[in-house]
């Protein structure tokens, strides 16, 4: 054995970063293990080409779907996570989602806690990942106990131009709430802000730090004052072995710079992503488990969600000189409306069109009707949205092993809510001065995937009250161990149609404090 700890975490993202940040102040001792190492810092960050055509900082794992062809999934193994790349679009779970919502392809079930528990952690959450918003603007806003603590991104004069189009069309767009390290005075970064409002947010790893990621947020300033919270990078777990009644983590085996290591811990948290933490339950399977860790009610992998997701460019008449695109949404069609019986989802900006982005998408359709626009010409007329409609979790649904091969299995739903929801932005941005065609894009989402890819991957290991339908209890532990948890979106019963990752901060510090009160009653 390499160690003993009180508590193990594994994995750094939101999830992990935020429940050991959560904890850390405790003096517990604690050992956050991470597969990959730092994110290099360097200004290919910044370079489109670098990020998002060669997709750089993306593994280079090779799974397959249920009809054998393979693909390269949408995931970075670096400290901080997929936050390192993500869009720090952070919002609340609307309270309806909460409850049972009917869709056109099924239904999206329950929650087996209610919004209001959430409520204050995610008031926690947003102060602690510095979202700007600002309340009551978003019509389907849940109830909040606090306002942003934050003040919103402001609009650059097109944004500005085009959320006032959209308001005089009767559709009530807001400011997206971000979490990101910026100062402002009269829309301009101030001289000491960290995040400068460049052209490189959304998708980039922020090469000055000014994103709100985990490693920013959680784990370099519990590194510095913490003493009791030890990070191991590079380290990849393979498998969590159990004692002989099955009911306790004895060991967390790791695999690191060619050798084998074992560590112990009373408590184990898994973090890993809930693709990559389902695979750890089920490479773990023993004789007390033998479909897999937790999974005697054989629903460890399955219920995988990730929303139906497009991102689309529209092209309009006249330039778009915006440089920090990504501060406006729409979520008029969140839920049923008078001319929709059923949910449709969200419309969200994301960063403005890089030349080097567009020559690598499948242009000859695009190219038919604009023979002789150059890529930079095409990017400087572009606007750039990102939208999401919730799919549904189905058993079948699943990530698995074949044999070592990795099985990701996914038959999509509530496709035809999605398409709705690209013609209401369509006819929306024709009013507004664009081409009547948005041009779909696929890098941000990564290369031969089905739409969507696994950017917000949720499911695979679902919370709830009964352990022949569920994988966790409420408070996300294991339902058959005793000392093992799940803190990223493993848990979520469904996923609505927003970003997943302030649920899953605020869940992570939501089963903080459900441990911080067991030890403090002497559990």
């Amino acid at each position: 054995m390499n160690g003993h700890y009180d508590v193990i975490v594994i994995g750094s993202g939101p999830g992990g970063a935020a429940f050991a940040q959560r904890i850390a102040p405790s003096g517990k001792s604690i050992l956050l293990i991470e597969r990959g190492d730092y994110l290099p810092r360097s200004r290919a960050n910044w370079d489109a080409q670098n990020v998002f055509v060669d997709a750089a900082y993306q593994t280079k794992e090779i799974w397959h779907d249920g009809r054998g062809a393979t693909f390269q999934p949408g995931l970075h193994y670096y400290v901080g996570g997929n936050s390192k790349v993500y869009g720090a679009a952070l919002l609340r779970l609307r309270e309806r989602d909460f409850g049972e919502i009917t869709h056109e392809d099924g239904v999206s079930p329950a929650w087996p806690v209610g919004y209001d528990e959430f409520e204050p952690y995610y008031a926690a959450a947003e102060a602690l990942f510095h979202v700007h918003g600002q309340a009551g603007e978003d019509p389907h806003e849940p109830h909040r106990s606090t306002p942003y603590p934050y003040p919103p991104v402001s609009h650059e004069p097109r944004i500005a131009a085009l959320s006032a189009n959209l308001s005089a069309q009767g559709l009530q767009p807001f400011h997206l709430p971000l979490g990101i390290l910026l100062d402002e005075k009269d829309g301009k970064p101030t001289s000491t802000s960290i995040c400068i409002r460049c052209d490189a947010f959304d998708g980039f790893p922020c090469l000055l730090n000014g994103k709100a990621d985990a490693q920013i947020i959680c784990i370099d300033p519990m590194l510095a004052r913490h003493q009791n919270v030890t990070l191991l990078t590079n380290a990849y777990v393979s498998q969590l072995q159990t004692d002989e009644s099955g009911r306790r983590v004895s060991a967390v085996r790791v695999e690191r710079t060619g050798q084998i290591e074992h560590y112990s811990a009373d408590l184990v948290i898994v973090a890993c992503g809930a693709l990559s933490s389902a695979l750890l339950l089920l490479r773990s399977a023993n004789a007390a488990h033998p479909h897999g860790l937790a999974n005697g009610s054989d629903q460890v992998g399955r219920n995988y969600m990730r929303h139906n997701q497009s991102v689309l460019m529209a092209l309009m008449r006249e330039p778009n000189e915006t440089i920090f695109q990504k501060t406006l949404a729409i979520s008029d069609y969140y839920f049923a409306t008078a001319d929709e019986a059923y949910p449709l989802g969200l419309i969200q900006m994301c960063a403005t069109s890089h030349a080097a982005q567009i020559k690598a998408e499948a242009l000859p359709s695009w190219l038919e009707w604009l023979p002789d626009m150059p890529f930079d010409q095409m990017a400087r007329h572009s606007m750039d949205f990102w939208l999401s409609s919730e799919d549904l979790p189905k058993p079948d649904n699943r990530i698995r092993y074949d044999g070592e091969r990795v099985v990701l299995d996914l038959t999509e739903t509530n496709i035809n809510a999605h398409q709705r929801l690209r013609k209401k932005l369509e006819q929306a941005l024709t009013h507004a001065g664009a081409h009547p065609a948005l041009l779909d894009r696929s890098l941000y989402l990564g290369k031969n995937i089905p739409i969507g890819g696994t950017a917000h991957q949720a499911g695979t290991a679902r919370f709830g009250t009964d352990p022949a339908n569920s994988v966790l209890d409420i408070h996300c532990k294991a339902h058959e161990l005793d000392n093992l948890y799940l803190v990223d979106a493993s848990f979520f019963p469904s996923i609505g149609a927003v970003n997943p990752t302030l649920t899953i901060i605020a869940n992570a510090l939501r089963v903080g404090d459900h441990i911080l009160d067991l030890w403090a009653s002497g559990s």
